[in-house]
């Protein structure tokens, strides 16, 4: 396994270029699944779709996500990974030009499948990040690569809210294709040949999942919170636009601005990192837990308490930035959990971890839509805060409050720092 990762760290992956080139890989790739999110009610109208309905196609992203995590992302570890990461990267493009000419709520909602199966290709670059460290620096190294990862989430917001304001929503599809497309050559020239980590079939690949899964509980436990965090998450951001829509006249441009306002977050991943390799992660997702519910109560409150426009805009850039500290931190702690499990297997404790956590947000998307029909703002709030109640039970519960150093199943090798 050094000999791999002294492989893995040659080229443009050395030095001290190699994280942030992964980050940078994982913001390309990411930002591919939220173009859509403050673009919901501006496709709806186009498409003469309600809210209702249009809200399954954040939906339908997050599905597609969960898929190519499940199915492509575990390739990671028995695959060239150059060679994968250049056919997904091609194939995101595709997506993205499919959606920019979509003419009816099915074929978005198909293109929008297929943009979440290809865009998986961020967590075949994600799990690369503690090859390049040693051990004790895990930690700190998941947290560089995420601050590009969450960047890429947040301004991927901001940028198609401001586009489409300009352009049209079919423009912000289209850009982003060119965006991907100009990505590959960066890849094929700046990232060396990889070989697998293990000789494995596909089949032997798959069926290893439910191994892993089953025989790891700190895995278990991390992938409920995590997808319990990322419900609650989505549920913000999938209804954002409604809510500014239905009670200021606001747009998708006023809904990608929060998004970059949020980009502030993404300042947290390196000391969440630190302090999960100091503190230790437990204590991580504790505060991250904390953090989120006080996000979602001021979002809630600011909007309860009819306050003025500009104290309402106030809470909501507060709430805001909390929110994504928060999911940053608790993002952070609970991958490094999952990688100190065993350096062969991280791309698919990635995957059954991820394929968890982006279930979750598509569960959050979808109740959040129906929530919304209802109940309007107070619906989602209160789902919100429902899912992250849920963690924290779980996290009360789990396998780590029994067992808060587990012992990190890695051959002695792996202790040595990659070259």
């Amino acid at each position: 396994m050094v000999e791999q990762s002294r492989t893995a760290s040659k080229g443009a992956l050395s030095g001290r270029w190699a994280l942030p080139f992964l980050g940078v890989a994982c913001a390309v790739g990411v930002a591919s699944l939220y173009y859509n999110q403050p673009l919901l009610s501006v496709i709806g109208r186009s498409l003469g779709e309600t809210p209702r309905h249009i809200g399954f196609v954040a939906v339908a992203t997050q599905v597609g996500y969960a898929g190519g995590l499940l199915f492509f992302v575990p390739l990671g570890d028995v695959a060239e990974r150059r060679a994968l990461m250049l056919r997904m990267y091609v194939g995101v493009t595709i997506a993205l030009l499919l959606a920019a000419f979509a003419q009816n709520l099915p074929w978005m909602i198909g293109a929008s499948v297929l943009i979440g199966l290809m865009a998986s290709v961020t967590h075949v670059a994600l799990p690369m990040a503690p090859d390049l460290v040693p051990p004790e620096r895990r930690g700190r190294a998941i947290g560089t690569v995420m601050t590009g990862l969450l960047l890429g989430i947040l301004l991927a917001r901001s940028f198609a809210g401001w586009l489409s304001g300009l352009n049209g929503w079919r423009t912000v599809f289209l850009v982003a294709a060119v965006m991907n497309a100009c990505f590959i050559p960066f890849i094929y020239f700046g990232m060396p040949r990889m070989r697998p980590r293990e000789s494995l079939t596909y089949a032997e690949t798959m069926k290893s999942l439910w191994t892993l899964f089953r025989t790891e509980p700190l895995l278990r436990e991390a992938g409920v919170i995590g997808g319990l965090v990322f419900a609650s998450f989505s549920c913000f951001w999938t209804t954002l636009v409604f809510m500014l829509q239905a009670h200021y006249g606001m747009g998708a441009a006023v809904a990608g601005t929060f998004g970059f306002v949020g980009a502030a977050g993404a300042l947290a991943a390196p000391l969440a990192g630190r302090l999960a390799d100091q503190r230790g992660t437990r204590f991580v997702v504790s505060t991250a837990g904390a953090v989120l519910t006080a996000s979602y109560v001021l979002l809630w409150l600011s909007e309860c308490a009819h306050a003025t426009l500009v104290m309402h805009m106030l809470g909501l850039v507060i709430g805001v930035i909390m929110l994504d500290i928060g999911a940053q931190m608790m993002q952070v702690a609970n991958q490094t959990r999952i990688f100190g499990l065993g350096a062969q297997a991280r791309g698919r404790l990635n995957t059954i971890y991820m394929t968890m956590y982006f279930v979750g947000g598509a569960l959050g998307s979808a109740l959040a839509t129906l929530a919304w029909s209802r109940w309007q703002w107070d619906g989602v709030c209160a789902l919100e805060l429902t899912f992250i109640a849920a963690a924290g039970v779980r996290h009360a519960t789990g396998f780590s409050r029994r067992h808060p150093q587990p012992v990190v199943h890695m051959p002695a090798s792996e202790s040595e720092p990659a070259l």
